[in-house]
C-alpha cells in the first residue's frame, strides 16, 4: 500500500467534502403529499393537497372533531408557523389514544406532509420543533406496585 492509496483516509483535501442533503418533493398520483405522524398512542394518517385551507379529521371538520380551542391550535401551529393558513386542505384519519394525542399526531403529520409537499418548509418547521417525534408515552404498570411507581400503603405493625 502506498502513500497514494490512504489520502482518501487520512482526509486530503483532494477528497470532496460531504454534500448537504437535499430534499425532493414527494406526491402521489392525485397530487397530494401524505405522512404519518404519532404521538403517545395515537396515529395519524395526514393527506396535505392545494386548496382553501379545509381541515377534515376521520370525515368531521376539525372544529368538530377536536371542540376544544387549545386542540385547534396545536392542529393549526405548524401552518401558521410556515404561514401557510388557508393554502392546503388536509384529509387526516387519526385512531388510539386520546383527544390530547390524536391532535399531538395530526400536528407531527401535518408538518411532515408540508415538507414532503413544501421542502424549502422543513428550516422552519425543524426549528420549532414539529418534525420531531414527541417519544413521551405512559409508562408501565410495575408487579407490587400501585401504578407505575406508587407503592402500596405502607404498615410498620
Amino acid at each position: 500500500m502506498t502513500l497514494e492509496d490512504l489520502g482518501p483516509l487520512k482526509g486530503d483535501a483532494t477528497a470532496a467534502a460531504p454534500q448537504a442533503r437535499v430534499y425532493e418533493q414527494k406526491l402521489d398520483a392525485k397530487g397530494r403529499a401524505y405522512a404519518t405522524g404519532k404521538r403517545k398512542d395515537a396515529v395519524a394518517r395526514v393527506w396535505v393537497k392545494q386548496g382553501p385551507g379545509k381541515i377534515t379529521v376521520n370525515g368531521k371538520d376539525h372544529v368538530a372533531y377536536f371542540a376544544r380551542p387549545v386542540l385547534q391550535m396545536i392542529l393549526k401551529q405548524p401552518l401558521v408557523t410556515a404561514k401557510r393558513e388557508g393554502q392546503y386542505d388536509i384529509v387526516c384519519t387519526v385512531s388510539g389514544g386520546g383527544l390530547s394525542g390524536q391532535a399531538g399526531a395530526v400536528r407531527h403529520g401535518i408538518s411532515k406532509a408540508l415538507t414532503r409537499y413544501e421542502p424549502e418548509l422543513r428550516g422552519v418547521l425543524k426549528k420549532g420543533g414539529f418534525l420531531t417525534r414527541d417519544a413521551r408515552t405512559v409508562e408501565r404498570k410495575k408487579y407490587g406496585k400501585a401504578k407505575a411507581r406508587k407503592s402500596f400503603q405502607f404498615s410498620k405493625r
